[in-house]
Formats: structure tokens, sequence, C-alpha cells
């Protein structure tokens, strides 16, 4: 809570969201889809180009993500990093 002339003052829900970022080794990701489905933001979509081992890998949409961790605890690749802040 701030406090403007001395009275306390709500910031809006939308100010104070957590912004985050993941970091997904596409050379590990074998498509599975789980980030994908247990992402709240939409922030992992599934990329239109093949990885080394012929998946489509799952890929990163900056600007969506919180960095709740959902999508790393799901992998069961090991294959995604996240950081918060």
């Amino acid at each position: 809570m701030l406090h403007f002339h001395g009275f306390p003052r709500r910031v809006p829900k939308k100010d104070m969201a957590a912004k985050g970022k993941i970091i997904i080794d596409q050379s590990l990701c074998k498509s599975c889809e789980l980030c994908v489905t247990v992402c709240p933001e939409q922030a992992i979509r599934i990329a239109e180009t093949f990885n080394t081992k012929g998946y489509h890998p799952a890929e990163f949409v900056v600007e969506l993500c919180r960095g709740c961790g959902l999508c790393a605890t799901m992998c069961p690749e090991v294959a995604i990093e996240v950081y918060r802040g």
C-alpha cells in the first residue's frame, strides 16, 4: 500500500503483477505439451520448427509470464528454468 498525502492508496493489481521469464532447452523438449496445458497465463506455445530430435518444442511468449513455475514442475524432461523478477 502506498501513502499519498498521508492517506493510504491501493495500487491496482495489474500494476503489481509479477513478471517472470523462462528458458526452455528446446533440445530436450519432446513436445508433450504439459507445460502449455498447465500455464495459467498461456505464456508457452508449441513452435512450428523442429528440434534436433524431430519434435516441435515448446517456446516462450515473453510478455505473458508471471514466473509461477508450474511449467517447470510439470516438465518430465526438466527442460524449463524459471526466473522471477
